[in-house]
């Protein structure tokens, strides 16, 4: 599988989806200056031009900063910029910090590689700005912690990127399941295909000019540079993510978190295969997680279950009257032998999203909790973390949820965080 074409693929349809939410009518008048949300980007590769396109469609909203540690990257959207909005005074960066320290910012968005995310938001909370933030939530388990503590004591509000959220698919998934209409769910099954690439034998080379290596790197290892290791590919290395696995979990868990709720998890147990190259990160990765009275599994390829060979990636609830299985834009619930689309009978009760952007907007302009809130997305990103450590570790692992730390493991517990590189440890 060409696993560039299908992420390009991914975030061409998941962006054209989400910015049909985020566009308001053409008849709604622009905002004052002085109610619009002055908004910078942080990390400006491919989802972070998603990022600048989604937000310079709202009117409420003004772009006025943009950074990136790669030249090509912020000039290239310095231009993009222009092309929506040839007025636009948006100043550019090479350094986040300098961002952070303008007082006339809002708000910051951040599309850097994960393993920069948590650092940048936790200091975006203390510089008194909001965070629009791309998934995963973090790097590592730890990490997120220290975002929601900082969050809760700067009193400040974040939603994750995860756009799929905002769709009326998932809202009426939520609606059926919740409703009771399968009955009690006991199982959930959810899949991606997809296979993280080796990226063969690179040997190391000179960074460009353009890119602030040392920079990019940040509070990751000090290794060598080669093409192969930065920018899109970076998420086939465990020093800045975890593969297929970590890129999509959170789109297709977040319904799965939303409807069932999962609590009390046990133990988790990853297999998977290591890539034929320098890519550390899974090649793939199952999982098996218990959960108090629910059992969970992720999987590479679709489950056998019916209707699930045609998804690429979904998720199936087995209930005690019924099933579901769904995936971004469609679903199918099966009762009683009877397969339909809806169940017209379900009232819908979950108000509808305005578009995931606009939802984000809307709650930093009211200070009320967006709908992929830091709590929320917390929880449901923790068990993908704890999987990857399984892999890695070749195991079972047993959780303690209070603690949020593994049963007499040391081992495993190393895993939960790791330390900084000391130039890059900026909290």
């Amino acid at each position: 599988m060409d696993q560039s074409l299908n992420r390009r693929d991914f975030i061409k349809k998941s962006g054209a989806a989400a910015l049909g939410f985020a566009i308001l009518p053409s008849f709604i008048s622009r905002h004052a200056p002085s109610d619009r949300l002055r908004i910078a980007h942080i990390g400006l590769g491919g989802m972070g031009n998603q990022h600048m396109q989604w937000f310079a469609a709202l009117p409420d909203v003004e772009i006025v900063a943009l950074c990136d540690v790669d030249e090509l990257h912020l000039n290239g959207t310095l231009e993009s910029l222009k092309k929506l909005h040839p007025d636009t005074q948006a100043k550019t960066y090479g350094d986040f910090r300098q961002v952070l320290d303008r007082k006339d910012i809002d708000a910051v968005t951040i599309a850097t590689p994960d393993h920069w995310h948590a650092q940048i938001a936790s200091l975006a909370f203390q510089a008194g700005k909001d965070v629009y933030g791309e998934k995963p939530l973090s790097y590592d388990v730890k990490e997120a912690g220290v975002m929601l503590k900082n969050l809760t004591k700067h009193n400040r509000i974040f939603q994750l990127g995860t756009q799929i959220h905002a769709t009326d698919n998932y809202h009426r998934v939520v609606e059926i399941i919740q409703s009771g209409a399968i009955g009690k769910v006991h199982t959930v099954r959810l899949w991606k295909n997809g296979f993280s690439p080796g990226m063969g034998h690179p040997k190391p080379q000179t960074p460009p000019k353009t890119l602030n290596w040392d920079m990019w790197l940040g509070p990751a290892p000090l290794v060598d540079y080669y093409p192969e290791r930065v920018h899109l590919n970076y998420r086939y290395f465990l020093d800045y993510s975890g593969g297929v696995f970590a890129d999509f979990w959170c789109h297709i868990a977040d319904v799965a978190w939303w409807a069932v709720q999962p609590r009390g998890l046990k133990s988790v147990t990853a297999r998977g295969e290591k890539t034929d190259g320098v890519a550390d990160a899974p090649k793939w990765l199952d999982a098996d997680f218990e959960f108090e009275n629910l059992k969970l599994y992720w999987t590479t390829l679709p489950p056998n279950v019916p209707g699930a060979a045609e998804r690429g990636i979904g998720a199936y609830f087995e209930g005690d009257k019924g099933t579901l299985i769904c995936d971004y834009e469609t679903r199918s619930i099966t009762i009683n032998g009877e397969t339909v689309s809806d169940l017209p009978e379900v009232a819908q009760k979950l108000p509808r999203s305005p578009g995931h952007q606009q939802n984000f907007v809307d709650a930093v302009k009211a200070r009320t909790s967006p709908e992929s809130n830091l709590a929320y997305v917390k929880d449901m990103t923790m068990p993908m973390h704890l999987a990857v450590i399984s892999w890695r570790l070749g195991r079972k692992l047993n959780w303690n949820v209070e603690k949020e730390k593994f049963v007499d493991d040391k081992e495993a517990d190393a895993l939960l965080s790791r330390k900084y590189r000391k130039a890059w440890d900026l909290l």
